[in-house]
């Protein structure tokens, strides 16, 4: 009887505790249940050569049916660039996820996502990479992932076209997540994240990549993320080069 006691207090700690642990810069496979929505703010505080720029993003995730999402990103930006400031609307994400493979074992799970994310140009031609643009591009990529109740590893390869731009680019991230508590119902976590991407700019011949250190907090269907962002290597030929990054946000489910 108490072994029966564990298996289920495992499974369903698991069961719970999965969603609650999602990247912080970067995607997860991992969706919830169908109906379910999710509320994300997540601010990032860039330092480039020419100056600064605080971006805030209001984030609404909506899933259809169990293996599909989609979400629509609003962001705030502020900015700071060679002596020019501005502040007002970025450029607007629309993304769209499908899960099209999923294995699930003893309290570990594998999926795989085919994504989609359309940026229109409702922001200003500031070249910022990620922020604003002011240019429509489309992203096309496929999203992996395994978690179990000892580690979370996420990876996305993908492509993102500018056809009225020069920033096609090319990315690879990958992460580690490792929870620092015993799982346990209600949820609680509190999680370290290691992450990092690869971005070759393949019209301007440029590369990048990046590191992440981060940290998050998770407490039933909260959770609050901090997350600091730096580059390891970078080759820019053309626009702003990246400084440092810091995130900070949280998001809500239900």
């Amino acid at each position: 009887m108490n072994k029966l006691c564990t298996v289920v207090f495992v499974v369903f700690a698991f069961a719970k505790a999965y969603p609650q642990g999602p990247p912080i810069t970067e995607d997860s496979p991992m969706l919830l249940g169908a109906g379910s929505y999710t509320i994300r703010v997540i601010s990032e505080s860039r330092k480039l050569d020419i100056g600064n720029a605080t971006y805030i993003p209001l984030m609404l995730h909506y899933l259809p049916t169990s293996n599909t999402e989609v979400s629509v990103n609003v962001p705030y930006l502020n900015y700071d660039l060679n002596g020019v400031s501005g502040s007002g609307l970025a450029d607007i994400r629309l993304t769209g996820k499908y899960q099209f493979y999923r294995k699930d074992g003893k309290a570990k799970t594998f999926r795989m996502d085919a994504k989609t994310v359309q940026t229109l140009p409702t922001g200003d031609k500031l070249d910022l990479m990620d922020l604003s643009m002011g240019i429509y591009s489309g992203y096309y990529g496929i999203v992996a992932g395994y978690e179990s109740l000892k580690i979370g590893i996420t990876s996305e390869l993908g492509y993102n076209w500018m056809p009225d731009g020069t920033l096609d680019v090319l990315q690879l991230k990958a992460g580690v997540g490792w929870p620092l508590l015993e799982p346990q119902y209600p949820n609680k976590q509190l999680n370290l994240y290691f992450e990092t991407a690869n971005m070759w700019q393949t019209e301007r011949n440029s590369y990048q990549f990046m590191y992440a250190q981060g940290i998050q907090y998770a407490r039933k269907d909260i959770t609050i993320d901090l997350s600091y962002q730096i580059p390891v290597f970078q080759d820019i030929s053309e626009g702003p080069e990246f400084k440092r990054s810091i995130f900070i946000g949280g998001r809500f489910n239900f």
